[in-house]
């Protein structure tokens, strides 16, 4: 069994789940969540966006319908996209990922960006330069509309993703539901650990989405990507552990939440088998050393409400 933590809410929140961003080609999403829950994994992430919602949903149901689980055994994680912002879509939007998981209740929805784009069908909608077009909607209004979700039962618990410190006060300020979860990118090489004290403080919870540094978008001449760090390989051969391992551990150890995604099934495996073994502090320690603010996901910079211009 996984272990889990206690969100704000009373709710069991398992301490590592599967990514499902890009988690494999249109067709391949269904076997990979399937091999996951065969594997061990009960916590699930994975939002509109995505637009793998669908075979997430099957995966899940074809699962609970074998008796391998029972829909009260996993943790289910959406997240309400940039176009859905106004208040009147917001629950639009979150019965439209109900209706493609095929699910009658989310475990936890969060507000995938502070950001909004222009609403309609269209999820990532461009002027004639090819810039986003943005709509002015402010989060702290959703927010209201995300906490009417808890009340008519369509999800159990609410929160947030990509929003820095300054963000997630005014939301609590305004909260009469309070966020358990801030999901944002957290690795060796983006440590968080600034974020993660703020709000260890006010009892939220960090979910570490790209945990092990997306391996293809980091790496450069000047320092190799996460994998490939000399301190994180020499630390996995002391343990008999791949890198991976060691990072997860880590993120675990640092008190978030991570979320791996792997196509392959023995990776699917190695990713969830790190709860027989602890990294000293030491250890800890010069993985903390490794941290250099080198983020991967920089999405929407010239948004007015682009959350990373701050220092956390």
């Amino acid at each position: 069994m996984t272990p889990t933590v206690k969100l704000n809410n009373n709710y069991d929140f398992p301490v590592i789940g599967l990514g499902t961003y890009n988690a494999g080609k249109e067709g391949e999403v269904e076997q990979v969540v399937k091999d996951a829950i065969d594997v061990g994994y009960r916590h699930i992430d994975g939002a509109m966006v995505y637009e793998n919602e669908k075979e997430v949903g099957a995966a899940i149901n074809a699962k609970i319908a074998e008796g391998v689980i029972k829909r009260e055994d996993i943790f289910v994680t959406s997240k309400l996209w940039n176009t859905y912002h106004k208040p009147e879509l917001v629950q639009q939007g979150l019965r439209k990922t109900l209706a493609d998981l095929g699910l009658k209740y989310l475990d936890l929805y969060l507000m995938h960006w502070p950001f909004a784009f222009k609403e309609g069908e269209v999820l990532m909608p461009k002027d004639e330069n090819g810039q986003l077009i943005p709509s002015d909607v402010d989060y702290v209004d959703t927010w209201k509309e995300m906490e009417e979700c808890v009340k008519s039962g369509l999800t159990k618990s609410i929160g947030l993703s990509n929003f820095n410190s300054e963000q997630i006060q005014r939301v609590l300020d305004i909260a009469t539901i309070k966020p358990v979860v801030n999901q944002v990118e957290c690795h060796p090489y983006l440590n968080q650990s600034k974020l993660i004290a703020f709000c260890k403080e006010r009892g939220i919870v960090i979910t570490a989405y790209c945990p092990l540094g997306s391996p293809n978008s980091i790496a450069r001449a000047d320092f190799p990507a996460p994998l490939k760090d000399p301190t994180l390989q020499e630390i996995a051969k002391k343990h008999g552990k791949s890198v991976a391992q060691i990072i997860l551990r880590y993120l675990i150890q640092h008190g978030t939440v991570p979320i791996p995604k792997s196509s392959n099934k023995r990776r699917l495996q190695e990713n969830i088998g790190v709860f027989n073994f602890e990294l000293s502090e030491q250890e800890v320690a010069s993985i903390d050393a490794l941290n250099r603010n080198a983020r991967i996901c920089v999405f929407a910079e010239y948004h007015k409400l682009y959350p990373f211009n701050v220092e956390f």
